[in-house]
């Protein structure tokens, strides 16, 4: 039998700062040079297609399930240096696309027709966006996340991310639109009817094995199909072994426990996006909070279900 090769058509690829910004050392020198960002990103992308949609992020650490059969045990990579990439081929009834806003520093009020030129308005279609927030430390940057978020909470959409270090693919844009310095958001959307997804958020409050697990049961009872879907954690740098006491993958193993064979990828960022949207028995989402501002959050964890539909 020949090989069978599907080809990408969109690609998430997410790395730790340290792999992508940090040194390498120079033997004729005898010191050690910089990493450029942009340069590594370019040669991820000559090995992909040159059609493809590519949304790479740089973060303080990384949570991937390693290659081979989707019940090894996934990983909270706190320090050193790793990374993963998602690769999605075409799939029949699912679209995913990329998109990004920045600041525009000459308008106070952000232009949502945007929304709807990206797709995030008039589809009903749409099922789940994940957004991913960057130079959240410039000036505006929480208030140009909440004209992004707010207008996107609906009931009918899960909402799910974090702040990031920085972006360094977009392949869809033309990023010397974008001012060097602007703060702004990048993600993918998912939009197709058989698409299904649901989320929890572990606040503060659980802090031990148990409330961790408590979570993972109300995830479970959103009774997500399993088979082709994917896990996403997005928790605060804050989390890990330093709020369990020093028990490191406490969170990642919680949701194995509940989901053996589902692949749980993410990171740990500079805050959190996301809420408790939980599906009930007839596939109708439950609303978040009404109040906006409760998407937005830190010293958390995000846990997000996407189900992309029934495979042949």
């Amino acid at each position: 039998l020949q090989k069978v090769h599907v080809l990408p058509q969109t690609v998430l690829y997410i790395a730790d700062a340290e792999t992508f910004s940090g040194h390498e050392e120079c033997h004729e020198q005898k010191k050690a040079r910089k990493r450029n960002s942009k340069e590594t990103a370019i040669e991820l992308e000559k090995l992909l297609p040159k059609r493809c949609q590519v949304l790479g992020l740089v973060t303080p650490g990384i949570v991937v399930t390693p290659m081979g059969s989707s019940s090894n045990q996934p990983q909270e990579i706190e320090e050193g240096e790793a990374g993963f990439a998602l690769l999605f081929p075409k799939i029949d009834g699912v679209k995913i696309h990329t998109f990004h806003f920045f600041k525009d520093l000459k308008n106070r009020v952000f232009d949502e027709s945007k929304f709807a030129e990206a797709g995030l308005k008039n589809n009903p279609d749409l099922r789940v966006v994940l957004l991913f927030g960057y130079n959240s430390w410039k000036s505006g940057a929480t208030r140009f996340l909440h004209q992004i978020v707010n207008p996107l909470n609906e009931k009918s959409i899960i909402l799910a991310g974090g702040q990031v270090e920085s972006f360094t693919s977009l392949t869809s844009e033309n990023n010397n639109a974008q001012p060097g310095d602007a703060c702004g958001v990048v993600g993918l959307a998912f939009s197709g009817p058989q698409i299904q997804s649901a989320t929890v958020l572990l606040d503060q409050d659980v802090a031990d094995e148990r409330t961790a697990e408590a979570a993972m049961q109300r995830l479970k009872a959103a009774n997500i199909p399993e088979r082709n879907t994917i896990g996403f954690m997005f928790a605060c740098v804050g989390r890990g072994y330093r709020h369990y006491k020093t028990k490191r993958n406490m969170e990642a193993d919680a949701f194995r426990k509940f989901f053996p064979n589902v692949p749980l990828f993410g990171f740990f960022g500079h805050g959190e996006i996301g809420c408790d949207r939980i599906v009930t028995g007839n596939f109708v989402l439950r609303e978040c909070n009404d109040i906006k501002e409760d998407l937005l959050h830190g010293y958390t964890t995000v846990m997000t279900l996407i189900h992309l539909g029934s495979t042949k």
